[in-house]
């Protein structure tokens, strides 16, 4: 894994010495490949010149990582425990960060802020009780750690805490079984089933299997006034407020999640993806609701605005207009400066899958959308996986940029898409940003009410003495628009502390009373000091 950036070391974007993008490793579907427009697109997009380079710090100076401030008592105590712990620097530094732009920009320029004192791995639930009863005995602050793909600042150790800090590190206490649950949200595969929980997540097969809280049956969390969990596996129970949505987006606040029971079902007989193109993404949202309002929506569908179109179609080839659509597009009027696309992933029993695959594309018709073909369905869902990776190609280059969501009733999405995009580049330019920044949203899940929309923004920030701060005021704004547009304050990336200050508006005064009443009688010393949520 990468220190410094996302994902895998050997699977990166990189201009290559032909100046040619390719994507390294052997791990997904794009990997060795040549993608001849990334080029042409980045720096039309941008501005960006291949010459102006801004390097990574190729590898971690550990004599930057600050001497950990340990416990020894408690060191000793978990040692005598039998529990493997570590205080090397390279550990405490890997899971000192998630992926929140600030977090990695800091780490490319060998900026070491304050790290976890050590690491401790627990195997079992068993392992926890004891880890957290000696955290309680000696007064040490403990921070859960997943996965490690947290956009929220959750995993960053508070700058006042003057405890010894402890990383929780989950990753020893996750079996696989070979079973499908569906969920598969962006993170999957670095991602932790406890993080999952921790942070409320959803995944991109929502629309068949459900988010987190609708597969979850039982959970089992450790805080320091003991274990929490119902007294049974029930589908259901009559017993007052669902002790489970206390610990659903608890962020590592009151506990840690060792044990969930989850529904599953058996692998899909049948898969087949799918692609629509739209005249513009006023039909394509009208679509998508028509499709949630019948009850038909496939396991995945995703609407992509016109600039993640031109972004997939320059870059990756993603809808490949051959001559065929080419004259159907002409023919209806289409006009590439506003078409938009959805991806569509239909499974389980095949005649079923036919069937529903029918419906969608009679629907999609009802509003001028034309199908574009399985294989580029396909692409756009497994495009998914590899699109943080070029996060880290861009700040090569002097780009930075950051993804956010929120979720919003149907008739307030293409209003919130426009005014948040509009007020995206209006704060760019205010704050001195050169080129017009890379504004786009995308529909990723539907509901009944509404919709989940996610959007992408990077901007060259070559000319800024502080890249990240501007980078940080136009996201703040960006979350006061969603707002103000009735959009929710996260959909699944959760609060942490990048998005805190707007809890009381989001749940009122008196709901962020009770989260605190929670906090102050499940952990009254505050050993799950991470100050996320509160």
């Amino acid at each position: 894994m990468k220190w410094n950036g996302w994902g895998y070391s050997d699977s990166r974007f990189l201009f290559n010495k032909k100046g040619q993008a390719e994507f390294t490793g052997k791990r997904y579907r794009l990997s060795g490949l040549i993608l001849p427009s990334l080029k042409d697109w980045f720096e039309g997009t941008f501005g960006a010149n291949l010459q102006h380079r801004s390097p990574a710090t190729p590898s971690l100076n550990l004599s930057a990582v600050a001497p950990p401030n340990l416990n020894q008592p408690f060191v000793e105590d978990l040692k005598a425990a039998g529990l493997a712990v570590s205080h090397d620097p390279e550990d405490r530094v890997f899971r000192a960060h998630g992926h929140c732009l600030h977090e990695v920009f800091a780490l490319r320029e060998g900026r070491i802020g304050r790290v976890p004192d050590m690491v401790v791995w627990p195997s079992c639930h068993s392992d926890v009780e004891k880890i957290v009863e000696l955290a309680c005995k000696h007064n040490v602050c403990l921070i859960p750690y997943g996965g490690g793909t947290s956009v929220s600042s959750a995993l960053e150790c508070p700058r006042e805490e003057t405890r010894s800090i402890v990383s929780l590190d989950t990753s020893q206490m996750l079996n696989e079984r070979g079973y499908c649950t569906g969920h598969e949200p962006d993170s999957m595969e670095f991602s932790s089933l406890g993080g999952w929980v921790a942070t409320r997540a959803s995944g991109m097969k929502k629309n068949i299997y459900g988010n987190i809280e609708d597969l979850v049956v039982h959970i089992k969390m450790v805080t320091p006034r003991g274990v929490i969990e119902k007294s049974c596996l029930g589908p259901r129970m009559s017993t007052g407020p669902d002790i489970h949505h206390f610990i659903l987006g608890s962020e590592g606040t009151l506990g840690v999640v060792t044990e969930v029971t989850l529904k599953i079902r058996p692998i899909p007989e049948y898969q087949k993806y799918g692609s629509v193109v739209f005249p513009n993404f006023q039909q394509g949202v009208a679509c998508l609701r028509e499709v949630a309002r019948q009850r038909c929506a496939p396991a995945s569908i995703r609407l992509m605005d016109n600039e993640q179109f031109q972004f997939g179609e320059f870059c990756f080839s993603l809808i490949l207009l051959n001559f065929f659509l080419l004259k159907n597009f002409c023919f209806k009027g289409f006009d590439p400066q506003h078409l938009c696309v959805a991806t569509l992933l239909f499974e389980g029993d095949r005649g079923k899958v036919l069937q529903h695959e029918k419906q969608v594309y009679d629907i999609a018709a009802k509003f001028g959308g034309l199908a574009a073909g399985e294989d580029n369905g396909q692409r756009g869902y497994m495009l998914t996986f590899v699109i943080a990776y070029l996060r880290d190609l861009g700040m090569d280059y002097y780009v930075i940029g950051e993804s956010f969501e929120t979720s919003v009733p149907w008739d307030r999405v293409l209003d919130l898409c426009r005014n948040v995009k509009e007020r995206i580049v209006r704060e760019c330019k205010e704050r001195g940003v050169q080129c017009p920044p890379l504004s786009t949203s995308r529909v990723t899940q539907t509901y009944d009410a509404g919709a989940c929309v996610y959007f992408y923004f990077a901007f060259n920030y070559r000319g800024l003495s502080d890249p990240v701060h501007v980078y940080e005021q136009v996201e703040h704004a960006a979350r006061e628009e969603i707002l103000a547009n009735g959009g929710s304050l996260s959909h699944h990336h959760g609060v942490g502390k990048l998005r805190k200050e707007w809890m009381k508006e989001s749940v009122s005064g008196v709901g962020l009373g009770m989260l605190k009443s929670v906090k102050e009688y499940v952990d009254p010393q505050n050993i799950f000091g991470n100050r996320n949520l509160l």
